[in-house]
């Protein structure tokens, strides 16, 4: 049986194993996540930590939006998306997006939905610390 999607965004470290917890059903028989994290580099340039923010109700709302349209489109029962702000040092954690389903294809279809959505929609604002200086994403013409 569906229940709610699972909306955060949070200012904390959090593992995939706790998302996925939250999609954990007796009926699913796949869970599929997508986990985005922070690299070392970006354009050329060496990365040395990501810094997220965002207006956060509003971010949430479109979140919530975003996720109720996936559990509507797909069959599955679960879903979870988990979103971390502030600043973050390279291999950290930054995003999950996790589906539980009856059956994988559509687990697949749900996550890569959900975080394609996600990053496309909702206004979070990142900003690249380099080895010698940072820069918000966007802040340029090619960004």
């Amino acid at each position: 049986m569906p229940t709610a999607p699972h909306i955060a965004i949070r200012d904390d470290p959090f593992t995939v194993a706790e998302i996925e917890a939250l999609v954990t059903a007796p009926g699913n028989g796949a869970i599929c996540s997508f986990s985005g994290l922070v690299r070392d580099n970006s354009h050329g340039q060496a990365v040395t930590a990501l810094e997220y923010d965002c207006y956060q109700p509003m971010a949430e709302a479109l979140m919530r939006e975003i996720a109720e349209e996936i559990m509507r489109e797909f069959p599955i029962n679960r879903l979870a998306m988990v979103h971390r702000i502030g600043r973050m040092q390279v291999g950290e954690l930054v995003v999950v997006v996790s589906a539980g389903a009856a059956h994988r294809d559509a687990a697949f279809r749900a996550a890569r939905a959900g975080i394609d959505r996600l990053k496309k929609t909702v206004p979070i604002w990142k900003k690249e610390h380099f080895t010698d200086g940072s820069q918000w994403v966007g802040e340029t013409p090619e960004g």
